[in-house]
């Protein structure tokens, strides 16, 4: 699979927008400052094709990239802090929850922070990919932050936190250095059949 022949789809608003020909789809999950554009910018070796802001909450709608129209990554809204309204906030809840209940994930990512333990939010998704069998793993990003020492005492930390079995992977992430991408890359290639 060519990470390079890349196109961005659909900015699904509800799901009589998510698109309508299947292919794997590889979903992105985390809370609203925690890179998750960065971490799929990475995957795609490309500075912006996810949009980045310097405020979390840029990601307001379920949006659709095509991976060499085999499979599509799917950056998901951003939960917890982001500076909108209770309304808007509640329509992302709304629309992540009727995502979910479509059942089209093949493979989650749940992106968390590798400087910090998990959020109450985080432990739910996670909660939610281990009871719904959806296969899925964690990436702590912003490993680049994280002093050596501390490194492997946090990763322990958040498969403690996330109650997390040993068959789900925790990939130490960097997006700024890439660290962590073809860990992540085989994962997707796996799940697409690759």
């Amino acid at each position: 699979m060519n990470f390079q022949n890349v196109e961005f789809v659909i900015s699904a608003a509800s799901p009589k927008d998510f698109p309508k020909n299947r292919l794997t789809e590889i979903a992105f999950a985390g809370k609203s400052n925690v890179g998750k554009s960065s971490v799929i910018n990475c995957l795609l070796r490309r500075k912006n094709f996810a949009r980045v802001g310097e405020t979390p909450g840029k990601t307001i709608h379920v949006n659709y990239f095509s991976v060499d129209r085999k499979c599509y990554l799917v950056d998901l809204p951003g939960y917890g802090y982001a500076k909108v309204s209770q309304s808007e906030k509640d329509r992302w809840g709304a629309l992540m929850e009727d995502y979910f209940a479509a059942g089209r994930i093949d493979l989650g990512i749940l992106i968390l922070d590798a400087r910090h333990a998990p959020t109450n939010n985080d432990i739910t998704m996670a909660r939610w990919f281990l009871e719904s069998g959806c296969p899925f793993a964690v990436v702590a990003n912003k490993l680049d932050k994280v002093k050596k020492s501390e490194i492997q005492p946090n990763l322990a930390g958040i498969r403690e936190d996330l109650e997390l079995p040993e068959s789900c992977p925790v990939i130490p992430f960097s997006a700024e250095k890439s660290i962590g991408r073809d860990e992540l890359v085989k994962l997707i290639l796996t799940a697409a059949g690759e």
